[in-house]
């Protein structure tokens, strides 16, 4: 009997991305809907994009797999693993698979052979952390059975919200593939070094299929997903949820939590919006420097007396671990589990070191992402594109250096993932063109984006699909001889 061998690293060589074409520009919408420009610039962004009349979520992440192939060269007949991470998938039974369907069809077309008949097609669901989870289900897949062959992971998501909704200046749309094989090109991804931490929270961010119930879909197929969330509780979950996971892989590598965080130059976060990864990586912080030596402590105090409150009480409600579960009901969910720890904070945000803990661990890809809103489950990778191409251009990364990367998914689930630039990272990054997937928008204007929005027909749209998958029709029969209701049929526009 033989067993794989496991010891050769195994990480990501390729990143790949589709962003559709159409763009409200949040200073735009701000005049429409009478909202604050300079605070939604602060705390959200700058635009983000909007699905099509012709796009869903396997269309996007078929897209963005056919151009990981066409970038990088991929030898379909090698990859075993095709996992799609999402939380806007339309078909309850299929999923990957489909996407193997449309790039098949595409690459036979093209008189290349299609991707292998074994390979696997599972789909991950679990908020905005599918697309984390795939990648380690990938990178175990080649671990053992998978070994000598290659995965792709692609995180596509539609993230909308109802039209007048606190989440709405936060949507987007748009898909990120992943290459993953032995020996990578671009990263080495360190799942041993990993943390991990889960918690059931209820009511934090849902999609419950009751929400379909009564929708009016005569004028579209287009199925309107928007999720039932309550903003300042999410918050809250994925500050604590961030917490746990850091320190299961403080445990796990024995790691001096203050020391660790300050020896990084670059950390990388699930991103809904703007503000909120700020807001968990400092927190975090703050957390580790209770955890640290005296000169910690002692900056530590220097916050707390900025903002008026003992330090003494902050350590004793940093090591309380809130049951932030209990806040899920309508009369606490604006409670703060943090209360003293979030006051300092705002101290923290004043002084001269949180430009250089946080936002300068930060910057790499941060103005790129402005300008994608949130992709949910593809969050995470994009910003791991925009800022590879941004550390290429500086040359700010060196190899074998350690980059920090945090997935997060509502509900809730968190996972830290150390990741080290691999040799070869350079040239694996001037492939990855994700600065064109965003070159060329259609900037809309109000009634455009109404549309749009609605799944209403819009006639005046400046754009052409080209090289690229878009839903041809859906099926319509409900009889006994034949059924195809509400099934997407595809086509590749070359």
């Amino acid at each position: 009997m033989t067993t794989p061998d496991t010891k050769r690293p195994i990480g990501i060589s390729g990143l790949a991305a589709y962003i559709p074409p159409y763009r409200v520009w949040l200073e735009d919408w701000c005049g429409w809907t009478d909202n604050q420009w300079p605070k939604i610039r602060e705390v959200v962004g700058r635009s983000f994009r909007v699905r099509g009349p012709n796009h869903s979520v396997y269309t996007m992440a078929a897209n963005a797999v056919i151009r990981l192939i066409d970038q990088y060269d991929v030898d379909p007949t090698r990859v075993k693993f095709l996992g799609l991470g999402t939380e806007s998938s339309t078909d309850n039974s299929a999923g990957a698979i489909i996407i193997k369907g449309m790039v098949d069809e595409a690459l036979v077309a093209r008189g290349k052979p299609p991707i292998s008949r074994s390979c696997e097609v599972p789909e991950f669901k679990h908020a905005c952390l599918g697309g984390v989870y795939g990648m380690k289900g990938a990178i175990r897949h080649l671990a053992l059975d998978g070994a000598g062959g290659q995965a792709i992971v692609v995180c596509a998501d539609i993230a909308e919200y109802a039209r007048g909704s606190s989440g709405e200046p936060t949507q987007g749309a748009g898909a990120v593939a992943m290459l993953l094989e032995e020996d990578p090109q671009l990263a080495v991804v360190d799942l041993i070094g990993s943390g991990s931490a889960s918690d059931y929270r209820i009511m934090d961010f849902r999609k419950p299929m009751l929400r379909f119930c009564g929708q009016d879909r005569s004028e579209s197929h287009q199925v309107q997903d928007f999720p039932v969330f309550n903003g300042k509780f999410s918050t809250t979950c994925y500050i604590d949820e961030t917490l746990h996971a850091l320190h299961d892989m403080y445990e796990k590598r024995e790691l001096n939590p203050s020391k660790y965080l300050r020896s990084l130059r670059n950390v990388f976060m699930h991103r809904p919006y703007r503000r909120m990864p700020e807001t968990g990586w400092a927190v975090s912080y703050l957390f580790a420097l209770s955890h640290g030596n005296g000169e910690d402590r002692a900056e530590l105090a220097s916050y707390c007396y900025e903002a008026g409150i003992d330090v003494e009480l902050m350590l004793e409600e940093m090591l309380t671990k809130p049951e932030v579960a209990r806040f899920a009901d309508p009369e606490r969910l604006n409670f703060e589990a943090y209360p003293l720890t979030m006051a300092a904070l705002r101290a923290f945000r004043a002084s001269r070191h949180f430009r250089r803990e946080i936002l300068d661990k930060m910057k790499l890809g941060s103005d790129t992402m402005l300008d994608l809103g949130n992709l949910y489950t593809a969050a995470l990778p994009a910003w791991m594109a925009a800022g590879f191409e941004q550390a290429l251009e500086e040359d700010s990364l060196d190899v074998g250096e350690e980059v920090l990367t945090l997935g997060y998914g509502s509900g809730d689930a968190a996972e830290v993932i150390p990741f080290f630039m691999a040799e070869g990272w350079r040239e694996a990054t001037q492939k990855i063109c994700f600065g064109d997937a965003m070159q060329f928008a259609v900037d809309l204007n109000f009634e455009q984006y109404k549309a749009l929005h609605d799944g209403r027909h819009v006639t005046d749209l400046e754009y052409s699909p080209n090289n690229e998958f878009v839903i041809d029709r859906v099926g319509c029969h409900d009889e006994r001889h034949f059924a195809d209701l509400g099934i997407e049929y595809y086509k590749y526009i070359g």
